[in-house]
């Protein structure tokens, strides 16, 4: 079971019985995030700083190396509408990012 912690929103847990499971299916499930595009990795909102389980998550799609080079993306950062989980992760939301209705720890 793949368990997903937003280390800068309270620590939120979020466990899932398959392990696969999009990345942003999985935060919206606990929480608001951004995502402008409307999950069709045409832009960068959707964004995660991955802290640990790197190894957990599934390749760079085309889109996300297509980010990197352009250097909209950090090589700590993943689009989470393009990422599936297959193990525990800790994610950290940037601060480009964060909603206003929310508290973040820094």
């Amino acid at each position: 079971m793949p368990t997903v912690v937003i280390a800068n929103l309270k620590s939120t847990s979020i466990r899932f019985e398959d392990k696969g499971e999009n990345l942003l299916e999985m935060l919206l499930s606990a929480t608001d995030w951004m995502h402008a595009c409307g999950k069709k990795g045409r832009c960068t909102s959707c964004r995660a700083k991955i802290l640990q389980g790197a190894g957990d998550l599934s390749p760079l799609s085309k889109t996300e190396k297509q980010f990197l080079e352009l250097n909209k993306l950090q090589k700590d950062e993943r689009l989470t509408c393009q990422t599936q989980v297959y193990g525990d992760v800790r994610v950290e939301v940037p601060k480009p990012t964060q909603l206003p209705h929310l508290e973040y720890s820094e």
